[in-house]
């Protein structure tokens, strides 16, 4: 029964790695069908925009997948020791993640609309980067000052921490798992939305800033360091965001 358990709780692991892997690497290959750099730039004449919510929908989610995942790391481990410590079962450690990657296909789909309207509108262009430097800064700025928000840390706090929530909503089986999962994720998603909506910043087909905005918000979750990176990332966010506004403005 013991090497039952180690067997399937390596398993468990390999297969989120995997996961992991496979959609960086469709990511890539969707950015080099798409035409375009590792920064999100066209290059050469093929560029393939994507303008139907299904083609937006199905990058976004797998964007999630590649960059939500690894975020996700800490807090399994933390449902890991639970399954030792206390009734905790390796169905509802995939429960929690089976839940946890919902809700954020939910926001795929919500960023999927809304990348489409704003393409209809004309304020971001087909590889999803605003055509307009004052919108790059506005969201700049309005990121970096979410950094600072009670709201951003009161979410924090539950992501950062997940042993306090997953004590005080304490469910079991693969059932419970997915209820706990859900409510992890949905504090996540507000934690981090802003940095998902970076993308249109530089573009969302941006392998750069997928790979950037993935580290820090891994940062942000690991025990030691989580806290101390928040607000230094807030204050570079502002001050990129004033000097996107100020090249608007002499421009």
């Amino acid at each position: 029964m013991t090497y039952l358990r180690a067997s399937m709780r390596s398993l468990s692991w390999l297969t989120v790695f995997v996961i992991i892997l496979l959609a960086w690497w469709v990511m890539f290959d969707m950015a080099r069908m798409s035409g375009v750099d590792v920064w999100g730039r066209p290059v050469g004449m093929n560029m393939m925009p994507m303008e139907s919510f299904g083609t937006l929908f199905a990058m976004w989610a797998i964007m999630m997948a590649a960059m939500m995942l690894p975020t996700m790391v800490p807090t399994m481990g933390t449902y890991d020791a639970l399954i030792k410590s206390a009734n905790g079962t390796r169905l509802g450690w995939v429960g929690v993640l089976l839940g946890y990657f919902a809700v954020w296909v939910g926001m795929a789909a919500a960023l999927a609309a809304l990348q489409l309207v704003a393409l209809q509108a004309g304020i971001v262009d087909g590889l999803g980067a605003f055509h307009s430097l004052w919108a790059a800064g506005v969201l700049l700025l309005a990121v970096g000052a979410f950094q600072f928000s009670r709201l951003k840390a009161t979410c924090h706090g539950v992501c950062h921490a997940p042993m306090q929530y997953f004590l005080g909503h304490w469910r079991t089986g693969f059932v419970g798992g997915l209820r706990m999962g859900a409510g992890l994720g949905v504090f996540c998603a507000v934690c981090c939305w802003g940095l998902m909506a970076l993308g249109f910043v530089g573009g969302t087909m941006s392998l750069v800033w997928m790979g950037l905005a993935t580290l820090f918000m891994v940062l942000e979750k690991l025990p030691q360091i989580g806290e101390y990176v928040i607000r230094p990332m807030g204050a570079a966010l502002i001050v990129a965001g004033l000097a996107v506004i100020g090249l608007a403005a002499v421009g």
